[in-house]
């Protein structure tokens, strides 16, 4: 098993997409990005969103670690306007600043420490034009998702092209403080083992987050609690945080 299979292995990334389709978080970003002209969007991933910024006609740019999802998020249509670049916030080389920086499908959750969600942060910070925004979203804690990450409860098959159905489930390991860590199982049809990839994700409270945010720079910083712009609370499944460099 590899830590984080799902975004190295070919036939997983193939798979991300079916399981991961566009929906209300998607258009609750393209809505955030109405007025930006440029636009980061750090853990691009398969750039399903990307593309589609790009499509709208911004100044898009995508950063993904993951050379396998990177590969299919060039082949996009409108891809071929986006820059691509493989690598981190950190490890980017930019020439430019942006009107609005994103972070989607709950990627500031990989960062397993205040140091490593203090490094991307300061880098968006760095990274954004006077008044621009850093938005992305983190699962609320409060709520223990997690513990509805069982292979009873997750179980689903899909369909994935030119392979047939494949029945896709979580299981919980373990957590250990604010840090969860589970297996990802895909039965393959005509493999005798599962695919399994394993992950750790960081659950921070709205608390956590805005100290660090703070500690960036920016202000204010709005919180909201679902795609649909209600106000965060300790009942939402979201902590999404829309954070503003000042512009002076």
């Amino acid at each position: 098993m590899t830590e984080d299979a799902i975004y190295q292995n070919r036939l997983l990334v193939a798979l991300y997409d079916v399981l991961n389709p566009a929906g209300q978080d998607t258009e609750f970003y393209l809505l955030m990005a109405q007025d930006a002209q440029s636009v980061l969007d750090i853990g691009c991933g398969t750039g399903l969103l990307t593309a589609a910024l790009a499509q709208q006609g911004k100044d898009i740019t995508g950063i993904d670690p993951a050379a396998e999802m990177l590969s299919v998020a060039r082949k996009r249509l409108f891809g071929d306007r986006v820059h691509w670049q493989q690598g981190t916030a950190e490890s980017a080389r930019l020439d430019q600043t942006f009107d609005l920086v994103i972070m989607t499908g709950h990627v500031f959750q990989v960062f397993l420490d205040d140091e490593a969600a203090r490094a991307t942060l300061a880098k968006a910070f760095a990274l954004l034009k006077p008044g621009g925004r850093l938005i992305f979203e983190s699962r609320n804690p409060l709520q223990k998702p997690w513990l509805n990450w069982t292979p009873d409860q997750t179980r689903k098959t899909v369909m994935l092209d030119d392979i047939g159905a494949v029945t896709v489930e979580h299981d919980l390991q373990w957590v250990k403080g604010d840090q969860v860590h589970f297996h990802t199982r895909h039965y393959f049809p005509g493999e005798d083992a599962p695919v399994t990839s394993q992950s750790t994700l960081r659950f921070s409270t709205r608390a956590e987050i805005e100290a660090l945010l703070t500690g960036c720079g920016f202000a204010p910083i709005i919180w909201l609690g679902d795609w649909q712009g209600q106000p965060a609370t300790n009942t939402g499944a979201e902590l999404i945080a829309i954070a503003t460099r000042p512009a002076s």
